[in-house]
């Protein structure tokens, strides 16, 4: 999967977790502009491992701030 495609289906995901558009969502989109709890996150990043048969490893999930940052961690964990 390319980075385009990635990020189309982060923002499908995002949308359905969040109950929000997926036009709303970009790379640079915050998790805070989101207005994303850390439920929302947990849920989020369930449903991401779950999608692209990934775990993306906790000390990562600390750093992880943006939708940019989430398709990096998705194209690193594929990678391994």
């Amino acid at each position: 999967m390319d980075r385009t495609e990635i990020f189309e289906k982060l923002a499908e995901i995002t949308s359905d977790v969040l109950g929000i558009g997926s036009d709303e969502i970009t790379e640079e989109t915050t998790f805070e502009d989101l207005d994303a709890d850390s439920l929302d996150r947990l849920q989020l990043v369930t449903a991401i491992e779950d999608e692209f048969d990934i775990e993306i490893a906790d000390d990562k999930l600390e750093s992880i701030g943006s939708v940019s940052d989430v398709v990096d961690a998705i194209e690193a964990a594929q990678e391994d």
